[in-house]
């Protein structure tokens, strides 16, 4: 009994550490400006249509909900960090549907079994610590036939390499934590579905983006917006020469990833796996 309560307990702690880290900077804002249609290409992936009962996991303000919603069906879109909902209810508003919020633990959803007719989320999913545990909760919740679909930044791809280039300075993980990234190498999710779902289709895209004036004009919003990096940094309090080395890292990956097209500005093209599935049964 010790040893559960203790498991249990350094799980909610975990929890709210991840909360925390999202509810830092602006993600909301994030996400409109830079990858704005992300969320629209995976609903259109999962087909969804109106009357369809869709759940978007770890949703954020609502990239995928939103665009779900527009396509006429009924949306819970569910995050561990509800701080991230008032920009979404504001979107929603402004595009005038209707969506629930709901918090919830995505390795320990909410919701009934076979409850969704699909299950989608859009890199967000991918930060769950526990891979297989929230892999199950995709499965469990949604019905036979149904569709499982998730869009995620790769390992090789721009942002998994930022992760990389952040490693060496973030805290160690916690025991058994495994990294966002392996959500975005197609081997992984299909022994993470496993026989669960069928008619599995992955393709590897790009997304552009060039909202950036520099390299160091991206490592700087994101070191004000971006939880992850925020967190990296605040690891670093009181080493500045550890911070100033950063620094020069993330401007160095965005000036490499630059595609130098000459126009005005960086541009990038960051790549993410779209894997959509069909869950047995």
């Amino acid at each position: 009994m010790t040893t559960q309560n203790s498991a249990a307990d350094v799980d909610r702690a975990l929890k709210a550490k991840h909360r925390a880290m999202w509810a830092q900077g602006d993600y909301p804002s994030l996400a409109a400006e830079v990858i704005p249609h992300l969320g629209a290409v995976l609903v259109e992936a999962c087909g969804v249509r109106p009357g369809q009962r869709v759940l978007d996991v770890a949703a954020g303000s609502g990239n995928a909900a939103v665009p779900a919603a527009l396509a006429g069906a009924d949306v819970v879109a569910s995050d561990l960090t509800p701080e991230l909902f008032e920009a979404g209810r504001r979107v929603a508003e402004n595009q005038g549907v209707r969506i629930a919020w709901e918090e919830a633990d995505a390795e320990a959803l909410p919701f009934g079994d076979a409850e969704f007719d699909t299950v989608l989320s859009c890199v967000g999913v991918m930060f769950a610590p526990h891979h297989r545990r929230a892999a199950d909760e995709l499965v469990r919740v949604c019905r036979p036939g149904g569709t499982v679909g998730l869009l995620n930044w790769t390992p090789q791809g721009f942002i998994g390499r930022m992760f990389a280039t952040m490693k060496p300075y973030a805290p160690p993980p916690p025991p058994g934590a495994q990294p966002p990234p392996l959500w975005g190498d197609e081997e992984h999710v299909r022994a993470l579905l496993g026989d669960r779902v069928t008619d599995v289709r992955a393709e590897r895209r790009t997304v552009r983006v060039d909202r950036f004036e520099s390299p160091e004009a991206f490592r700087d919003y994101f070191k004000e917006r971006y939880g992850p990096t925020i967190t990296v940094y605040n690891n670093l309090a009181g080493e500045p020469a550890r911070a100033a080395a950063l620094d020069r890292d993330l401007a160095a990956l965005a000036r490499e990833a630059d595609l130098g097209t000459g126009s005005d500005g960086t541009v990038m093209e960051w790549e993410y796996l779209l894997l959509t599935a069909r869950r047995a049964g």
